[in-house]
């Protein structure tokens, strides 16, 4: 082994078992007109803010792809990291928070309640505050709060915790406006790491991977009122399928199979029809958002019976890539025109094996973190085309230029100054401004290139608040960039100051 590699191995102290999933996937909704949501034509004028910029109301922001639309921001960063706004303590949870105008609603776990809590925007000071009680634990032992991102409109705000409590809160008061029990409503056999895919909202109806036996394994909800239109995916879609596994090439449904999702949902149009895109435990199925009904399936799963596909598809045009630890790796399907059918372009076990962090496409690119255990952790640029590796970063150029300080803390050798730690691991980023944002899975802050030329970072840094396992993606809303770990939740300003 290289000596960089083992000097990066000495890095990480990893926790528990390496299939640890953060599922804060999921999401969608605005107080604009739906339709225009999903095509990204929502207003930047502010709503009741003291700032213009767009809204985050769901996770991975407006086009659900982790992009930001918003400009004049901070072109590089002080040594001490971008200015903090405000800071709160929280519970337990892997959601990032949402943001629509000035408010910010967290779901997060305070000892046996879930919470949902909706907060001031721009000063963290609490607006209202909806609890209920819950037993969920994770049986791998990792933390026990809600893994899904709420959803804002206008009127309501949407939640899905980690026993399947599906609510539907006014977002003016927080009042309950209707809500589902889906662990008793359906057949659910129990998930890895409890319910992770967080629904999205088109018009009036909301998605949910509800994951239940034999055929609700998608189900649509009406959002005004929470009524059941239509369910879908399992025994039906399932069995018989073709796997590519030499000695089992053909699947036989069992009825005890879990059909959980830890990956969001997305709305994609492809040849001018609307698709669901749901990747499942078993793969990738395509259906008819208005009945349900299956346009093509596609087959995407580890043989490693503790596992998950957790990261979202990519869409770009008529493409749709997908990603997965566990020695899955990605592929890349090519939408035919008729819309029930696909041809696979390329498939490679090795080159992006995202664990839960959506990849983002850029100029002809892929850019995502791979590795399922923290040690093997790499920023990765894969070709659309090929699939191949064009580079990849652990987050630092010269390891071995780094030790131990005696509390622990990581130096600089020559300087003896201790410096943010050094590697990304399976970090989480977005993009914005023509760079991303990236927060490394130890709580380093990185303002890094957006460019599939090279890995260029421009700052980083340490917040005090943030530490192992940062594991929730960033959230970005009128130039504040909302960060929360395990039990803390930062707000940091990212605007130029005006000259």
């Amino acid at each position: 082994m290289p000596a960089s590699q083992r000097l990066k191995n000495a890095f990480f102290i990893v926790a528990g078992f390496a299939f640890a999933i953060v599922v804060y996937s999921c999401s969608n909704a605005q107080d604009a007109n739906p339709t225009d949501q999903a095509a990204g034509k929502v207003s930047l004028a502010p709503r009741g803010d003291d700032r213009a910029g767009e809204d985050w109301p769901h996770f991975l922001g407006l086009t659900h792809d982790g992009v930001s639309r918003e400009t004049d921001l901070l072109d590089k960063w002080p040594v001490t990291g971008p200015p903090q706004i405000w800071e709160k303590e929280v519970g337990t949870g892997y959601s990032a928070p949402s943001v629509l105008g000035n408010k910010l609603v967290l779901h997060h776990r305070v000892d046996d309640e879930e919470i949902v809590e909706c907060l001031n925007a721009a000063t963290g000071k609490p607006i209202w505050r909806y609890a209920y009680p819950s037993n969920f634990r994770d049986p791998y032992g990792y933390n026990n709060g809600p893994r899904c991102s709420p959803i804002l409109t206008k009127d309501h705000c949407v939640t899905l915790g980690a026993e399947g409590k599906f609510l539907c809160l006014k977002i003016a008061d927080g009042t309950l406006a209707w809500e589902h029990d889906l662990k008793s409503e359906y057949t659910i056999p129990d998930g890895f790491f409890g319910v992770g895919a967080t629904p999205i909202l088109d018009g009036d109806t909301l998605f949910v991977l509800v994951g239940g036996q034999p055929n609700s394994g998608v189900v649509a909800f009406n959002s005004k009122n929470g009524m059941a239109l239509w369910n879908s995916v399992g025994k039906k879609t399932w069995d018989g399928s073709e796997t590519g596994w030499p000695n089992d090439p053909t699947y036989e449904w069992e009825g005890d199979e879990m059909v959980v999702s830890y990956s969001s949902p997305i709305i994609a149009t492809f040849h001018g029809k609307k698709h669901l895109l749901c990747l499942t435990r078993q793969g990738l199925v395509s259906l008819d958002p208005k009945t349900g009904e299956q346009n093509f399936k596609h087959w995407f799963r580890s043989r490693t019976h503790d596992s998950v596909n957790a990261a979202r598809p990519v869409v770009v045009d008529d493409t749709i890539m997908l990603s997965a630890a566990y020695r899955v790796g990605s592929a890349l399907l090519k939408v035919n025109p008729n819309g029930k059918s696909y041809e696979l372009l390329w498939k490679d076990a090795r080159n992006l094996l995202t664990h839960w962090s959506t990849a983002i496409a850029l100029d002809g690119c892929y850019l995502g973190f791979s590795g399922r255990h923290e040690n093997e952790g790499e920023l990765r640029c894969i070709d659309a085309k090929t699939g191949k590796v064009k580079w990849s970063a652990v987050g630092h150029n010269d390891l071995e230029s780094l030790g131990r300080g005696e509390d622990g803390t990581i130096i600089d050798r020559k300087t003896g100054k201790t410096v943010p730690w050094p590697t990304y691991g399976r970090g989480s980023k977005i993009m914005a401004d023509g760079k991303f944002i990236v927060l490394a899975e130890r709580g380093t802050l990185a303002l890094v290139e957006a460019t599939t030329a090279d890995w260029n970072e421009i700052s980083r840094c340490s917040i005090p608040q943030m530490h192992y396992p940062s594991w929730t993606a960033p959230v970005l809303s009128r130039g504040r960039l909302y960060l929360r770990c395990e039990d803390a939740l930062v707000c940091l300003d990212l605007k130029k100051t005006e000259k």
